[in-house]
């Protein structure tokens, strides 16, 4: 098999900035010539060897930051918002997307901001939303997906809250639990803690009185996660804010939800501190009850986690980790590898999450190929959140957690499993109106790119065919 030629001029560029080295002085401590270091910068020759092997040793670069998936998530979305048919002309070929997205990644996020930015106004305008006559509107993503981009381009791992979160979980190791650390931590700020079987509110915090109260009525993983949730806003305030003023949001509203997705980072990560936490995934074989049982955690929670275990020089697997609703929404969806998740419409219906309903308190395994060639061991189980009491509504969804296939020997999941037999792997895609496959049984609409064929004295599983 050839191996994959290695382009990452963007970070090499990247790094040379932050450094503050001229191209000269950048390629004598690389060993490498003037004008060849200046081809890799443009993307026009790759990485060599040496230059990745001195890379690490001159600068202490973390290697695998050159094999980033943003240039592939960057493309995947660059390809749904190119199927859009405001967009008449040809669509651009792929090589020259990969060219755009790895050479001018800050061009393409504009583009995709101005895509999004027209489709918001549109939807707006076709739902009667009276946009053209308030004085609030605007043509910018709504707050909801401004943040969800912003932690889609992190890779869902934020280092600086991670380890401040890493730092308490050390040095509450004495006390007898975590929930008894930050029942002490908050006491240290003259905030008393009362749990009790409040109606309504998960988590209430009263600034005047200084007393919190925490639902008796949740799970305890729930309990405890609101519990560090708080803390994070009482004792890290200011790192919240200086990690919100990086992100340079456009609106309050965008930058109060990033605020509390930032607070239950902090909330994991301290219950699931990052080194404890890699050493057991890799220990227990990424078994999702062995690591809910052993650090008092819900199954979402874990499988959540797993999900930000990027950090430089210690990564765990890349996973991505979604969350769907019964109807298939997607409610959350976070990812370290290269699989795209649809931005507009539904999800793949192949794809066994959506089963997972079907199936209450199982595990189910898929071997799925993306068109892209790309194949993925993916896991799916449902997740039923009570009320806590009778006349409370009790919440389903399905959480799915999946890695690419070379990654699979790591899983306990995937044991027995023929993950080199290609009949194995089952066809899925991003969202039916981009996806390429013509015979998809599931299909609910054509796809945008595609010209269709209809005979009115055949049928076959689809009434068109797709040239």
């Amino acid at each position: 098999m050839a191996v994959q030629k290695l382009y990452a001029g963007v970070k090499l560029r990247e790094l040379r900035g932050r450094l503050g080295l001229t191209q000269k002085a950048f390629a004598e401590k690389l060993g490498v010539s003037l004008p060849y270091l200046n081809q890799m910068e443009n993307n026009n020759r790759p990485i060599s060897t040496t230059v990745v092997v001195n890379l690490a040793q001159e600068f202490g670069f973390d290697v695998t930051e050159l094999q980033s998936g943003d240039e592939a998530r960057l493309v995947g979305d660059m390809r749904e918002a190119l199927a859009d048919p405001i967009f008449s002309g040809p669509t651009p070929p792929l090589a020259d997307l990969r060219l755009a997205a790895s050479n001018a990644p800050a061009l393409t996020r504009a583009f995709l901001d101005l895509h999004s930015a027209y489709r918001q106004t549109h939807e707006r305008l076709a739902s009667l939303d009276e946009a053209l006559g308030r004085e609030d509107a605007r043509l910018q993503p709504s707050p909801w997906e401004e943040v969800r981009d912003f932690f889609h381009y992190c890779d869902n791992y934020i280092d600086a809250v991670d380890r401040a979160a890493e730092r308490f979980a050390a040095q509450a190791s004495t006390k007898p639990s975590p929930v008894a650390a930050a029942v002490s931590a908050l006491g240290a700020h003259g905030i008393a803690v009362h749990f009790s079987d409040q109606d309504g509110a998960l988590r209430h915090f009263d600034p005047e009185t200084r007393k919190l109260h925490i639902s008796t009525r949740a799970a305890a993983p729930t309990q405890a996660f609101q519990l560090f949730m708080q803390l994070a806003l009482v004792t890290q305030d200011k790192l919240l804010e200086a990690t919100l003023d990086l992100a340079r949001f456009h609106s309050p509203q965008a930058r109060a939800i990033a605020k509390i997705g930032l607070a239950n980072y902090f909330a994991g990560a301290a219950l699931m501190p990052y080194g404890a936490f890699l050493q057991a995934a890799q220990d227990t074989r990424h078994d999702l009850e062995r690591l809910a049982d052993r650090f008092g955690a819900s199954l979402e929670q874990v499988a959540h986690r797993l999900s930000t275990m990027q950090r430089p020089g210690a990564k765990g697997i890349p996973f991505f980790f979604v969350r769907v609703d019964p109807a298939g929404t997607i409610t959350k969806r976070h990812s370290a590898t290269t699989l795209q998740f649809a931005r507009y419409g539904g999800a793949c219906p192949l794809w066994n999450v959506h089963r997972a309903f079907e199936t209450p308190g199982r595990w189910l395994r898929q071997l799925a190929e993306t068109p892209d060639g790309v194949r993925y061991f993916c896991l799916a189980r449902d997740v039923t959140k009570s009320g806590g009491a009778f006349d409370a509504p009790t919440r389903r969804y399905a959480i799915g957690l999946g890695c690419e296939v070379r990654h699979a020997g790591a899983l306990v999941y995937a044991d027995h499993m023929d993950v080199d037999a290609a009949q194995a792997y089952e066809p899925i895609g991003i969202s039916c109106r981009i996806c390429e496959r013509r015979t998809c049984h599931q299909r609910a609409v054509p796809p945008l790119e595609r010209e269709l064929r209809v005979e009115l004295n055949h049928r076959g599983t689809l009434p068109y065919q797709i040239d």
